[in-house]
């Protein structure tokens, strides 16, 4: 080797390290060496009998590594160092090392547990902390824990962070300092304008640093977050820049070809790389001296509700920006632009989110049961959250890849075999090669970006691109088209032969059953889902009056996602698809928006109704139990009578007795008890305004309760004349009201027990005269002033000198006769 590496000062301490324990943690910065350097030392010191594999988070990064380790030996790829991934293998008899992509891992783990002739795993780039390296490695302890426990395990990471993972492998850490030179940091004097564009700022940034590091020379290395900011800035930058700066894109999708061009070293000229997070650890971008940080990183985020993925675009963790920064000085001292202030830093979060941690966990899941274990039982660094592997689960079985008890069907095992997504796995094995293009295209991303939602416009361009272009109004990427159509000649190959003959959307529904939308009433085109979710496309689609959809890509908005891809399916269609799991539902309900209850026989496939039809005949008594909810929708309006039975209730209540809780919230919480029996056919709000609620709330009281009711709080007075005042226990003190007139010779004052009651004396005509408590000290009182002033207002009432002798009366005066 012309220069030797950082790592190599860390190598014997790690080689000591494997010689005693069999396990390592090495940590070292991005471009030490370690992917290049460790796996040839651990051959070199023949720590190894078999094969040496090494687990790289993307292709193009395990791919450049096994390149550069055979270059090191002086050997073609696919002797002693070879390449495996999805779809691409370089690899013979005499391979010792094997550099592979994660999911590899996963498939030779699961087909043979003990991994025969396999003597060390090396997960590379751990601190990128990906679903399958966390899953990777948790098998990988229990197989050395359980069938191997000669298997050597090596986790490498470029951060500080390293620490939990050598405490989970039980495993010393090994450091390697690395080689940098000083960088130099510029931040932005003032934080960007909320609405500022900050693509526009992120280019006006790059020609800023072009123009300043002109005499450092070098590389510039550019962060943005996804491709198409990628290839906006290098549409702009190539009027902006010199002509002999070599603009270079990179990453994921780009053709290998072209990524090897963003990494060698620029022939003439200057080099500009217009990089994603790609360019952070997992590559070496040679002569990198200036790098320009746009501070945004696009993450998958997957929210369990709706069962949708998205990439939301994300500021950076300080760890990345750090890495980031590193890259400028790998080669001498370098400049570090970013695109933010310096005291914006301090909120940026410390190292980004495990994956397991925001992914669709459904691939998870079905390893996880071809597995046979839970979480639990495995050493993640991190478990799966609870929620999202149980919706996970719950598509799984929905699929038929798992049975009710959790365990996998044959179905799910043909599925593990696939190195497709669990939905797209079942569309093949259901739908054959035809089912191919579909499978490729949801894989991939939209080479339709923007044009209308419909699918049939993304398989009309998959069959011929050529005249798609001449006869159709829409931009398309040529790559991701060339990728699909690469993809589906491999997934041909690798489907069943399957006689089914399905339409592209009764296909899609295959791979997306709770995904079927139904429209929605109103003029806006909204769809409810058959998972329960809503979602929404622009009226103007020619999708959107389809009574039926099936939605294939959205936003991901967990509230109401935007369709972006979709295809109308016939009602036929999903009754010959799942006729299994559609559901015969009676339907009895109160509904707000009409005020009464509303019975219904459904047919239903998730939350989606097939057909509805009125239930005519309803149990009585399933209807009463409805009706208890629009009895909590209106709530209670309680009669007079109503309203003074709560009151004697509630007053004994509080002094003690043991009577059943009459206020609002008592009542409420015990309709089933006092008020279902009492129903009848009452559905409707106007129903319920004619309930007399007064015999439900006597039968709620027990033969003793009603007796101590009556004798300690009387509903009613009795006057002179038989008649019966109803007492209101509504204040302070038991009231009632009562004509003057009508308690002449009354001369003790009506009392409940020793109480006595608040009495309001009412003139002919039933307006208040006097208020007392104290019946003989009125009569022999104030009587005789209010006698005067009523006889003059009602002359033909009588109005006796002494009340106590009279006898009481609701009569006029009898008019004299005539002589």
């Amino acid at each position: 080797m012309s220069q030797k590496l950082p790592i190599e000062s860390a190598l014997p301490d790690l080689i000591a390290a494997l010689r005693q324990t069999g396990r390592a943690v090495l940590q070292a910065p991005p471009g030490a060496g370690k992917t290049t350097r460790v796996p040839l030392a651990l051959l070199d010191a023949n720590l190894c009998a078999g094969k040496i594999v090494m687990l790289e988070p993307r292709r193009l990064a395990a791919r450049a590594a096994a390149e550069r380790m055979a270059e090191t030996l002086g050997e073609p790829v696919g002797q002693t160092v070879g390449y495996r991934m999805r779809g691409a293998a370089q690899v013979s008899k005499d391979t010792r090392i094997e550099v592979v992509t994660e999911g590899i891992l996963t498939r030779l783990l699961q087909r043979e547990p003990d991994l025969p002739g396999i003597s060390a795993v090396i997960f590379d780039e751990f601190h990128e902390r990906s679903l399958n390296a966390d899953f990777g490695l948790a098998l990988c302890l229990e197989v050395a824990g359980a069938l191997r426990d000669d298997l050597m395990l090596i986790a490498m990471s470029a951060t500080l962070d390293a620490a939990p993972v050598a405490a989970l492998m039980d495993a010393p850490m090994v450091t390697s300092e690395g080689r940098s030179f000083p960088v130099e940091t510029r931040w932005l004097e003032k934080p960007l304008p909320a609405k500022a564009r900050r693509i526009d700022e992120m280019v006006d940034l790059i020609v800023r640093a072009e123009r300043e590091s002109r005499k450092t020379g070098g590389a510039l290395l550019a962060f943005l977050p996804g491709e198409g900011e990628i290839r906006r800035a290098a549409t702009t930058l190539s009027s902006r820049l010199p002509e002999s700066c070599e603009i270079r894109p990179l990453f994921g999708a780009l053709p290998f070809a072209e990524q090897q061009a963003a990494i060698r070293p620029a022939t003439q000229g200057r080099k500009i790389v217009l990089a994603t997070s790609i360019a952070e650890t997992s590559l070496t971008i040679q002569d990198v001296r200036v790098v320009i940080d746009m501070g945004q990183s696009r993450r998958a985020r997957f929210d369990p509700g709706s069962g949708m993925s998205r990439l939301v675009t994300e500021r950076v963790s300080r760890a990345e920006a750090t890495q980031r920064q590193g890259r400028a000085g790998r080669v001498a001292e370098g400049i570090c632009y970013r695109l933010w202030t310096k005291g914006e830093e301090g909120a940026l979060m410390a190292f980004p989110p495990a994956e397991i941690e925001a992914a669709d966990l459904a691939p998870l899941a079905l390893e996880l049961a071809l597995w046979g274990a839970s979480p639990e039982d495995l050493s993640f660094l991190t478990q799966p959250p609870v929620g999202t592997l149980s919706e996970a689960q719950a598509l799984l079985r929905m699929l038929g890849a798992l049975a009710e008890d959790g365990r996998i069907t044959d179905h799910g095992k043909a599925l593990a075999k696939l190195p497709l997504h669990p939905r797209l796995g079942h569309l093949l094995l259901n739908a054959g090669p035809a089912a191919a293009p579909l499978c490729a295209l949801c894989g991939e991303r939209d080479p339709l970006r923007g044009a209308p939602p419909d699918l049939a416009l993304r398989l009309e361009l998959l069959k011929d691109a050529k005249a798609f272009a001449s006869r159709r109004p829409y931009q398309f990427n040529r790559q991701t088209v060339e990728r699909i159509k690469s993809e589906i000649k491999r997934l041909r190959r690798q489907s069943p032969e399957v006689s089914r003959d399905l339409s592209p959307a009764a296909m899609a529904a295959l791979a997306y059953p709770d995904r079927i939308g139904q429209r929605r009433k109103g003029d806006i085109a909204r769809f409810v889902l058959s998972g329960g979710k809503g979602a929404v496309m622009e009226s103007a689609d020619g999708l959107a009056s389809a009574p039926f959809i099936v939605t294939l890509d959205t936003d991901g908005n967990p509230r109401e996602a935007r369709i972006r891809m979709a295809a109308q399916i016939s009602l036929s269609d999903i009754r010959d698809l799942f006729a299994d799991q559609i559901t015969q539902v009676d339907l009895c309900e109160w509904s707000k928006r009409d005020r009464r209850v509303v019975t219904r026989k459904q047919e239903q496939l998730g939350a989606i109704v097939l057909d509805d039809q009125i239930w005519k005949n309803a149990p009585q008594d399933v209807v009463a139990r409805a009706m208890l909810d629009g009895v909590r929708d209106l709530g209670f309006k309680f009669s007079p009578a109503a309203k003074r039975l709560v009151a004697r209730v509630e007053l004994l209540r509080e002094a003690g007795h043991d009577l059943p809780d009459f206020s609002n919230d008592g009542l409420m919480a015990t309709l089933e008890d006092w008020l279902l029996p009492m129903l009848g056919r009452e559905r409707s709000q106007e129903d319920w305004k004619r309930f007399d609620l007064v015999p439900a709330l006597q039968a709620a009281l027990s033969w003793e309760q009603s007796q101590l009711l009556e004798r300690e709080a009387p509903a009613s007075f009795k006057t002179p004349l038989g008649r019966k005042i109803p007492i209101d226990y509504s204040g302070e003190i038991p009231a009632i009201e009562v004509r003057l007139q009508e308690l002449f010779g009354v001369t003790r004052h009506p009392t409940i027990g020793t109480e006595p009651l608040k009495v309001t004396l009412l003139s002919p005509a039933q307006r208040p005269i006097q208020i007392t408590r104290d019946i003989p000290g009125f009569w022999a009182g104030s009587y005789e002033d209010v006698r005067k002033d009523m006889r003059a207002q009602y002359p033909k009432h009588p109005w006796p000198e002494d009340p106590t002798e009279a006898d009481p009366t609701l009569r006029a005066k009898r008019r004299p006769t005539a002589k």
